[in-house]
């Protein structure tokens, strides 16, 4: 009898052995792996989870020391001295199994990380058995530290959450590396029954099921040794952590989508990774965006839409589209941002970031700063004299203009076969400052005023500003006055450098990035560059400052504080700017009509009851309100005073008894050969525009020169004026626009 049973003992053994022989430890299930990425705001609250599972993997080091043994204690106190298996509760199983009872799951550390990581959860006795095979074999090659790491991190505590890092977020609204003892305790109970203990902020039954297994798992650590007594009675005292509430992740609906597209934009530029390389997952990022402000952005465009807009009723209101940006001056950092409707609405194409939108009148100030800088060639053959906003230049509609060799362009759709710039009224200006014409947004001085400068000069300009060359337009004189199509985050930054005394800094919009426990390098604040003198700069400023007191910008006081900006419209209305800032704060609105099935700006004529649609309308308005709502609370700050330039330098003709010895004030006199400005008598008319009777001039860029072929009432003619940069496109996935911005 003793014979028979050591031949079984020893049959068995070989079993065993053969067994542990012939296992191998297989590969990870991918759904082990599977990560997602967390977006956080400004604050470090998550801001949006993006991948299929809701975990984030970190190293064992960040989950606090206590907050191991809470699992260890709860689960597997003697992890750190077991084989990986537990013997009686391995002999208990196979009995279970051998006389047909329920198949147990593992009891240890070990076994339950096999599981998760390397099996199925089927109750069969094959996996069973290949459990603790693997278990048995599995700590030969993993340190206890890895093994560990890896439990924390393939548990599903409920909540949609994978992982210690997600527990800790959903639960508590934490990184792993804050849990305290007693947080951990609740957190460890809830891998038994995450269903029901998910629950226990809200539902009685779980909550006296978590509490019970959290005094457990406290009474268990002070048995071990892991925490005193007195501890134990402290944390009982202070109560059960009841958990946050439960809030599922909203997904990219509303303005989140292009959120997390921006950022991720940004992550990939900044950390050489591929689509394909932070699309697996296990990314923490976060951004720069402040959450009152990306809403309070949201609900500007909302209201502004609700009071204007009307597309069952009014046709013309169908496809008009807003895009926004806005950025700290002082850093460079994009603090919100309004892309569209939503990706929940099909509207995919980020406007904010979107080149295509010809930026009109809003140009002008680059070409004032690059003549502050550079002075103008106003006679053939001499160096460039200097120039100030008192500067006169000719103002009249229908002038030709002049290169630096004293030549007039010429424009072969024009009858005289000279080029005729256009402004939107005929008013005869004659000779005004450009001061006055930057109020008024009148063409001709500027466009006159940067062909003495010299594109190479503006254009040098406009990408120190932090404007990108691939936005630019070549070089035609509608350059000056806005052909150009940078995305509003860019044309945000370029004021943002007028705003913080002339040094640029690059849009940014994520502060740092975590994978795998370790931060990754390359998110570092950009520092600043200067891109002008700061009397360059300020003076822009003092200039906008009256844009806004006294010309087309006159709708932003409503805001109620120093403000400097500029309006901007195209030629047939096809778009709409305003571009503002405070000391704090910058900010850029484009407004423009397109229809999504058939790419190219179409003209806003019509648009919210309005014969014209200009900067100084609906835009401005997103413009006063966003900027209302972002700054409440926040001190009036002041700009900095006008700069003293010295001399300045009239164009040739202006009527001025000393041309070349005019001394800059902060506001200079007022131009005696202007006349006055035109009355507005219509509410419909309060833009500046060629066909409004009663309006003031002029607010439109002529971004496409030839609206009225073969008249000569275009910057060229009948042709575009070179715009040929494409339009945004919204509702495709593949949208037909060159992505621009940070």
């Amino acid at each position: 009898m003793s014979g028979t049973f050591l031949l079984f003992v020893g049959a068995l053994v070989g079993l065993f052995g053969y067994a542990y022989a012939t296992t191998t430890i297989p590969g990870a299930n991918p759904s082990t792996q599977a990560q997602s990425n967390t977006y956080y705001w400004s604050d470090g609250s998550v801001m949006a989870t993006q991948g299929s599972t809701n975990r984030q993997n970190v190293d064992l080091a960040q989950v606090p020391k206590l907050v191991q043994w809470d699992f260890l204690a709860a689960e597997n106190a003697t992890f750190y001295s077991d084989p990986g298996i537990d013997t009686q509760g391995m002999l208990r199983a196979v009995y279970h199994m051998a006389t047909g009872g329920e198949v147990q799951s593992g009891s240890t550390i070990t076994q339950q990380f096999v599981k998760n990581t390397y099996l199925s959860q089927d109750q069969s006795v094959t996996r069973k058995l290949r459990e603790i095979m693997i278990s048995l074999k599995i700590g030969g090659q993993m340190s206890k530290q890895q093994i560990l790491q890896g439990y924390l991190n393939t548990c599903y505590y409920g909540r949609d959450a994978y992982g210690i890092e997600a527990a800790a977020r959903t639960y508590y609204h934490v990184h792993a590396f804050q849990l305290n003892v007693s947080q951990g305790a609740f957190i460890a109970a809830t891998v038994n029954e995450p269903s029901l203990l998910m629950h226990a902020d809200t539902d009685p039954q779980a909550k006296a099921q978590a509490k019970a297994r959290w005094k457990y798992v406290l009474d268990r650590m002070a048995k071990i040794h892991e925490i005193t007594d007195a501890q134990e009675q402290s944390y009982l005292a202070s109560g059960f952590p009841t958990p946050k509430p439960y809030s599922p992740s909203a997904g990219m609906a509303g303005q989140t989508g292009y959120l997390v597209q921006a950022a991720e934009k940004y992550v990939e530029a900044h950390a050489s990774l591929t689509d394909q390389q932070l699309g697996r997952g296990g990314y923490q990022i976060y951004t720069t965006f402040e959450k009152k402000k990306v809403n309070a952005l949201s609900a500007s465009v909302a209201a502004m839409e609700h009071r204007h807009l009307d597309p069952k009723h009014r046709s013309a209101d169908k496809d008009v589209q807003v895009g926004a940006a806005s950025i700290s001056p002082s850093t460079g950092a994009i603090v919100a941002l309004y892309g569209g409707a939503g990706w929940n609405k099909g509207h995919w194409t980020d406007n904010a970031d979107a080149t295509g939108v010809p930026v009109g009148s809003t140009f002008k100030p680059v070409d004032l700063a690059a003549a502050l800088d550079h002075g103008a060639v106003l006679s053939p053959g001499q160096p460039a004299s200097p120039i100030t906003p008192a500067s006169k230049f000719d103002g009249d509609d229908g002038i030709t203009i002049k290169n630096q060799q004293g030549q007039e362009l010429p424009d072969s759709n024009d009858s005289t076969g000279l080029l005729h710039q256009r402004n939107d009224v005929s008013t005869k200006w004659g000779y005004i400052t450009l001061r006055k014409a930057m109020e008024q947004s009148v063409n001709t001085p500027y466009v006159q005023l940067g062909e003495y400068v010299g594109y190479d000069n503006v254009e040098s300009e406009a990408l120190k500003a932090g404007l990108l060359r691939t936005s630019l337009q070549y070089d035609t004189p509608g350059f000056y006055i806005g052909t150009s199509t940078p995305s509003a985050i860019r044309m945000a930054d370029a004021y943002a450098t007028f705003d913080d005394g002339g040094i640029q800094h690059e849009p940014y919009s994520v502060t740092k990035v975590v994978a795998d426990g370790r931060q990754l390098t390359g998110f570092d604040k950009p520092k600043g560059t200067t891109a002008m003198p700061a009397s360059t700069a300020d003076t822009v400023t003092d200039v906008l400052r009256d844009v806004v007191k006294n010309g087309t910008g006159t709708n932003a006081q409503a805001l109620g504080r120093p403000a400097a900006g500029k309006t901007g419209t195209t030629d047939d209305y096809k778009s709409a700017w305003f571009i503002g800032y405070t000391p704090q704060l910058t900010t850029a609105v484009s407004m423009f009509k397109e229809d999504p099935k058939n790419a190219g700006l179409q003209s806003m004529q019509g648009v919210g009851g309005y014969a014209k649609v200009f900067g100084a309308d609906m835009p401005t308005e997103v413009w006063t309100g966003y900027m209302t709502a972002a700054l409440q609370g926040q001190p009036v700050q002041q700009f900095p005073p006008a700069p003293q330039l010295g001399q300045s330098t009239d164009e040739y003709g202006a009527p001025s008894p000393t041309p070349s010895a005019t001394a800059v004030q902060s506001t200079p006199p007022a131009t005696p050969t202007a006349p006055a400005a035109p009355t507005r008598t219509t509410t419909p008319c309060r833009g500046h525009g060629k066909h409004c009777v009663s309006a003031s001039p002029t607010d439109t860029a002529g971004t496409t020169a030839g609206t009225t072929a073969g008249t000569g009432g275009g910057l060229l003619g009948g042709t575009t004026g070179g715009n040929t940069s494409p339009s945004p496109t919204t509702g495709s996935p593949t949208p037909a626009v060159t992505r621009g911005g940070p």
